[in-house]
């Protein structure tokens, strides 16, 4: 088991100076065996490239240098990018260099990340900030081709929301899509007390790995409005939900229009889909 981060000097940043701050939804994880377990969702022994969303003060960020051979942490927050650059581009341990380790001011959900990362597989990992965190799985969506791994911590509802299956009532938009592509795992439940300040919720961690054909069988576009137009009417039936795809009169007599959107599961997804496409023809 490696050992926790050992600081070296007093860093130039010091820990007092970064506090968790309100408007970004920061709660730092400050159990180091809850890091080290999280660090250790990521299946592959060791990723080329690890992105990071949200590091922090680094708990979860000093397994992950250990385990990959390059991590590139991603905040917004000036202060904890100084404190992370002091603490460990400048420690002298042979494991840790600024070799493997890169730290970038950036928003996620705005940044061009494959221009950071270059057209690789990367995976992705964190303990999100709360209020992005439904933003942040919608934009991995959108980076599925390159990105085969997922995981990390987020509110414990939205991680059970993710994993969700049909008939639960949580299983919804975030559920659908995400399972479309990768196979979902609700993992553990991590308590307020693990954290600095604690949050008044407890937490989930999850991991969602890519599947070996991610590719629908549907326009994936259309699925993805499909999903997303029936969903917002989730007490309705699909028929009565699904208006402004214009469907003809037949293909509303099919069984599927009867049922809600949280009936269906993802294949059943791309079946409707499959239907709606046929029907436009």
């Amino acid at each position: 088991m490696n050992k926790p981060f050992k600081k070296y000097h007093k860093s130039e940043k010091s820990e007092e100076n970064v506090r968790a701050k309100k408007h970004l939804g920061q709660h730092f994880l400050k159990d180091v065996n809850i890091a080290q377990k999280i660090a250790e969702t990521l299946t592959e022994k060791s990723y080329e490239t690890v992105l990071e969303i949200g590091p922090g003060m680094g708990v979860l960020t000093q397994f992950l240098i250990r385990k990959h051979k390059c991590v590139v942490a991603v905040d917004v927050d000036r202060d904890s990018i100084a404190y992370l650059n002091s603490t460990f581009k400048d420690a002298h341990e042979a494991e840790i260099t600024p070799d493997n380790f890169e730290v970038k001011e950036a928003d996620f959900l705005k940044m061009d990340v494959l221009t950071a990362l270059g057209n690789e597989q990367f995976a992705i990992i964190g303990n999100y900030p709360y209020n992005i965190s439904s933003q942040i799985v919608f934009k991995m969506l959108e980076l599925r081709n390159f990105v085969p791994e997922f995981s990390g911590m987020f509110q414990k509802e939205v991680a059970q929301r993710i994993c969700a299956g049909p008939g639960s009532k949580v299983y919804g938009i975030l559920s659908v899509l995400s399972q479309a592509y990768y196979e979902a795992e609700y993992l553990f439940t991590v308590k307020p007390g693990a954290f600095n300040p604690p949050p008044k919720v407890d937490s989930g961690v999850l991991r969602l790995k890519r599947k070996a054909n991610f590719n629908l069988a549907c326009d994936e576009k259309m699925f993805k409005d499909v999903v997303k137009t029936a969903f917002n009417q989730r007490r309705k039936t699909l028929r009565n939900s699904l208006k402004k795809f214009d469907l003809s009169v037949e293909l509303k007599e099919d069984a599927i229009f009867a049922q809600r959107p949280e009936q269906l599961s993802v294949s059943e997804f791309v079946s409707l889909t499959q239907k709606i496409e046929a029907d436009a023809i």
